[in-house]
C-alpha cells in the first residue's frame, strides 16, 4: 500500500526527456513507482490534464534571518521551489561573537535591503559558531529542505572583529583561522562558502564590506578547506566589481579579477559559481565572462554561471524602497506620511507644479547605504525613463517583465511633449497608489530578452539569482520559477522560447547535480518525492505588492502564483492553490552526508 498516488498526469521527469502519461506512487516520503497499473495507495490526487515535474532547487537565496521566524521560506515555496541554498554574496549570521550581532545586521541590511528591524526583533540569537546556528534553525519545523553556505564577511568579521570592518590585509595566523572555521562547518555539513566583491554593496552606514577587497592568499587559504574536505561549491556576487569605468582599464580589471577567482578555483579544486549578468555599465562584461569560463573549463576548473531569467533592477513606487520623487524636497517634506495622505498632496496642481519645478538632492551622502546610481538615474531622467515601464499586467494581473520600449515613460513624455518626471509623477499619483515601476537595470540593454535566451542556453548555465528574501522593499524575484514555465515556455511573443522539458531540468536536474545532490531533481524511483503539480496552461506569477508581515511591521514586495495546483515535500503537500499546508516536512539538509 502506498501512501500516494499521484494519477494520470503528463510527467514532465527533470531529465531534459520528452514528457510522458504516467501515475506516481509515493512511499516514505520517496517516490517508489513511476509507470501505469493498478497501484493501491492510502490517497490519490487525480493530475489529469496537469503536469509534474520535480520541485525546484533555488541555489541563490537571502533567507537566513527570515528561516529564523519563518517556517514556510514565503514566497518561495508558492513558485513550486522545495529545496534552497542561503548565505550567497558573502552575508550571513553565523559565525558570531555575542557583540556583533548589530554588525552583521547591518551588512544583511545595507547589501541585501532586509529591514534592520525586523532582523532585530525576528532573529531570536542563541549560537556563535557556524554549526550551532546550523542546530538552532534545523531545530525549528520548515516547510522546505534548505541548504547554507558559510559567509566569508562573517567569517572575517569572527576571527579579525575591527581590522575587518576597517577592511585590513588578512595575516598569514588570521587566514588560517579563518580557514580552521570554514573546515569545521564543511564537515558539520555547510554546503560550501560565499564571498562578495562587487562595489555596490554596502552596510547600513554605508561602508564597504569587511571581505569586499579580499587578497589571493586569503581567498586561497580559504579554498583549500574546500579541498582538504572534498565538499562544497563556492558563490560570489559578483565576477568583477559592479562598477567598473567605462575606460581603457575596463576590460585589465575584469581579466585581474577573474584571475583572482580562477585561481580560488585551482587552490580549492571545487566547482565555483559566478553570477552572470549583462550589466549597463560595463555591456560586453557578460561576453568576456562566456569566454573566459569557456577557457577555464577547458582547461578542468569547473567554473559555472548564475543566470536569471529575466531582467535584473527594481520595483519603485509611493510604498516601496525608492522612487525618483524621493529626490525632490517637495515630496521628501510629505514622505512620512501614509500613502493615501500622500496621494492628496500629488493630485494638488499647485503641489505639482512646485515639484516639477524642483531641482532634485543627492541621496547617496557620505555614510549613506543609499547607492550611488539612485542619483544617477535621477540626473539623468530624461535617458534612464526609457528603461523605466509602468508595470503593466495581462490576464490575471501578470506582469509584463518583457516590456515594449514604446512603452517606456521617455517614450510616453515624447508622444505627450513634456518631461519624463512629469508622466512619472503621474503614473504614481494615479489609483490607489500602488502603481508600480518596472526598472530593468540589468539583462535588457537592447529592450528584449533575446541576449537571457543567450545565456539561459549556455551549457554551464545555473538558473539562478532570484535573491528570495532578500531586496524585499524593491523587488520579488522569488517568482523566477513560475516566469519561466509561463514567459518562456509557454508566452513568449518576442522571440526565443524553451521547451518545458527544458525549463524543468534547469530548475530541477541541474541545480541538484552542481550541488551534489543525488537524491532530488529527477522523477524516478528512489527518488525525494519533491514535486509539483502545474496547470500548464494557468501557470504564472501575480502581480507583485507590498504587505507589512515581516517581524517589527517590516514591509516587503511578495508575489503570488496561479496555476500551481499542489507542491508536494518528501511526499507531504506544503502548498495548494497558493495556500500554504500546516505540513512542515523540510529539514536542513547536510552536504556532509550526500
Amino acid at each position: 500500500m502506498l501512501d500516494t498516488l499521484i494519477k494520470g498526469g503528463t510527467v514532465v521527469d527533470g531529465t531534459g526527456k520528452p514528457a510522458f502519461t504516467a501515475d506516481i506512487g509515493i512511499r516514505d516520503g520517496r517516490i517508489e513507482h513511476v509507470g501505469k497499473g493498478s497501484v493501491q495507495a492510502r490517497e490519490t490526487i487525480a493530475a489529469d490534464g496537469a503536469t509534474v515535474t520535480p520541485g525546484f532547487v533555488d541555489i541563490h537565496t537571502h533567507y537566513d534571518g527570515q528561516a529564523s521566524w519563518d517556517q514556510t521560506f514565503s514566497p518561495s515555496l508558492l513558485h513550486g521551489v522545495t529545496t534552497v541554498v542561503m548565505g550567497n554574496c558573502g552575508v550571513g549570521f553565523a559565525p558570531v561573537h555575542d557583540h556583533d550581532h548589530e554588525r552583521l545586521i547591518e551588512l544583511m541590511q545595507g547589501v541585501e535591503e532586509i529591514p534592520g528591524a525586523a532582523l532585530e526583533e525576528g532573529i531570536q540569537w542563541g549560537w556563535n559558531s557556524f554549526e550551532q546556528y546550523i542546530d538552532a534553525l534545523d531545530a525549528k519545523p520548515h516547510s522546505l529542505d534548505f541548504m547554507t553556505l558559510v559567509p566569508h564577511d562573517s567569517l572575517r568579521l569572527f576571527v579579525m572583529g575591527d581590522r575587518a570592518a576597517n577592511r585590513e590585509a588578512a595575516t598569514e595566523a588570521d587566514c588560517e583561522a579563518m580557514q580552521g572555521l570554514l573546515a569545521a562547518a564543511l564537515r558539520k555539513g555547510a554546503i560550501g562558502f560565499s564571498t562578495g566583491r562587487s562595489d555596490n554593496h554596502r552596510t547600513a552606514r554605508g561602508e564597504e564590506t569587511p571581505s569586499g577587497e579580499a587578497d589571493a592568499r586569503e581567498l586561497n587559504t580559504l579554498a583549500a578547506a574546500l579541498r582538504a574536505c572534498r565538499t562544497g561549491y563556492y558563490t560570489r556576487s559578483a565576477t568583477t566589481t559592479a562598477c567598473v569605468p567605462e575606460d581603457g582599464d575596463e576590460r585589465m580589471r575584469f581579466d585581474r579579477e577573474y584571475d583572482l577567482l580562477a585561481g580560488m578555483a585551482r587552490a580549492g579544486g571545487r566547482p565555483l559559481a559566478l553570477t552572470w549578468l549583462e550589466r549597463i555599465n560595463a555591456p560586453q562584461q557578460h561576453r568576456w565572462l562566456a569566454d573566459r569560463a569557456d577557457a577555464s573549463f577547458a582547461e578542468g576548473l569547473d567554473i559555472r554561471l548564475q543566470t536569471a531569467c529575466r531582467p535584473v533592477g527594481i520595483m519603485n513606487g509611493l510604498d516601496t524602497s525608492f522612487n525618483v520623487l524621493k529626490s525632490y524636497p517637495g515630496y521628501r517634506e510629505i514622505g512620512h506620511l501614509p500613502v493615501a495622505e500622500r496621494l492628496k498632496y500629488l493630485r494638488d496642481p499647485g503641489f505639482k507644479a512646485r515639484l516639477l519645478a524642483e531641482k532634485p538632492v543627492k541621496l547617496a551622502q557620505v555614510g549613506s547605504a543609499v547607492p550611488p546610481l539612485v542619483d544617477q538615474v535621477v540626473a539623468d531622467l530624461a535617458n534612464t525613463a526609457a528603461v523605466m515601464f509602468p508595470l503593466t499586467t495581462g490576464t490575471d494581473l501578470t506582469p509584463n517583465y518583457e516590456p515594449d520600449p514604446s512603452t517606456s515613460f521617455a517614450a510616453q513624455a515624447n508622444a505627450r511633449g513634456v518631461s519624463a518626471l512629469e508622466v512619472i509623477y503621474d503614473y504614481l499619483a494615479d489609483g490607489d497608489g500602488g502603481n508600480l515601476i518596472y526598472f530593468p537595470i540589468f539583462n535588457y540593454l537592447r529592450g528584449s530578452m533575446d541576449t537571457l535566451h543567450e545565456m539561459l542556453s549556455h551549457p554551464r548555465a545555473l538558473f539562478s539569482l532570484g535573491d528570495a528574501g532578500a531586496h524585499v522593499g524593491t523587488i520579488c524575484d522569488a517568482s523566477f520559477q513560475t516566469t519561466m514555465l509561463s514567459h518562456w515556455v509557454r508566452d513568449r511573443a518576442r522571440g526565443a522560447r524553451f521547451s518545458i522539458e527544458q525549463a524543468v531540468e534547469m530548475m530541477s536536474a541541474r541545480n541538484a547535480r552542481h550541488l551534489g545532490l543525488t537524491d532530488r531533481g529527477l522523477i524516478a524511483p528512489g527518488m525525494r518525492a519533491d514535486l509539483n503539480i502545474i496547470d500548464a496552461a494557468r501557470v504564472a506569477p501575480l502581480n507583485p505588492h507590498i504587505v507589512r508581515d515581516l517581524p517589527a511591521g517590516g514591509r516587503r514586495v511578495v508575489q503570488g502564483a496561479r496555476g500551481m495546483l499542489a507542491t508536494l515535500v518528501a511526499g507531504q503537500v506544503i502548498c495548494a492553490n497558493g495556500e500554504v499546508t500546516g505540513a512542515r516536512p523540510g529539514r536542513w539538509l547536510s552536504a556532509a552526508k550526500g
